[in-house]
């Protein structure tokens, strides 16, 4: 989503993205305490660098700076994540309505490329073979902005974004895949889409989120109230 400058391109840009991504797929645990020297190694960056992004992902809400004790990844909860998972609702809903209404031919060509990928991934998942579950996140991402790419608000796309990054983690956190009902919720999606029944996909799209939150609090692995 970020458009390619000089500044993008930067060591301190990439290193922050790598981070970012590290602390979504829960490569970087939550709680885990993140020694400036330990990333210097790590990431092959200065302490400087490294603060300055640190600082950047707590004003994200992905860390949390202790002032001298230096900073932590942010903790997870399942209040937290029914929090993040009803402000998700709420904006892809009505970015996904908006975009309907204003989607033409190449918008309807996008939307089916991107669930070819995320259908052609999920399918391997269901038959039992590795798949990398950073490219099945990242074609599940694909699809969602490509049902709400035609809304017309790029403001709307950047509130979006930091939101369903952190729905993502925890889904990484806790290892969640619902297998072949959440395939078939991104089949009805697809089809309301290509219908241009906003009021259906966004029926759809309730159930698809509030399923998968049901389902991460019930594997056990979140305190009820973030530590």
């Amino acid at each position: 989503m970020l458009t390619r400058t000089p500044e993008y391109d930067s060591i301190g840009e990439r290193t922050y993205r790598r981070v970012r991504t590290d602390i979504l797929f829960a490569k970087l645990l939550p709680n885990q305490r993140l020694k400036l020297d330990r990333l210097r190694e790590d990431y092959h960056t200065s302490v400087g660098t490294l603060r300055e992004l640190l600082s950047r992902l707590a004003s994200e809400g992905l860390v949390i700076a202790e002032g001298q004790r230096g900073f932590t990844v942010a903790p997870v909860s399942a209040e937290n994540l029914r929090e993040i998972a009803s402000l998700r609702l709420l904006l892809e809903s009505h970015a996904l309505t908006q975009s309907f209404a204003a989607g033409d031919m190449d918008w309807e060509g996008r939307v089916v490329a991107a669930h070819h990928k995320l259908a052609a991934i999920e399918k391997r998942l269901l038959s039992g073979e590795q798949a990398n579950p950073e490219a099945w996140k990242r074609y599940d991402w694909e699809f969602h902005q490509a049902l709400i790419g035609a809304c017309g608000s790029n403001a709307l796309l950047e509130i979006h974004e930091p939101i369903y990054a952190k729905y993502l983690r925890y889904q990484m956190v806790a290892g969640v895949f619902r297998g072949e009902i959440a395939a078939n919720e991104h089949k009805k999606l697809l089809k309301s889409a290509l219908r241009r029944d906003a009021a259906a996909a966004c029926a759809v799209l309730e159930v698809h989120i509030q399923a998968c939150v049901d389902f991460t609090i019930s594997k056990g692995r979140l305190p009820p109230i973030a530590e």
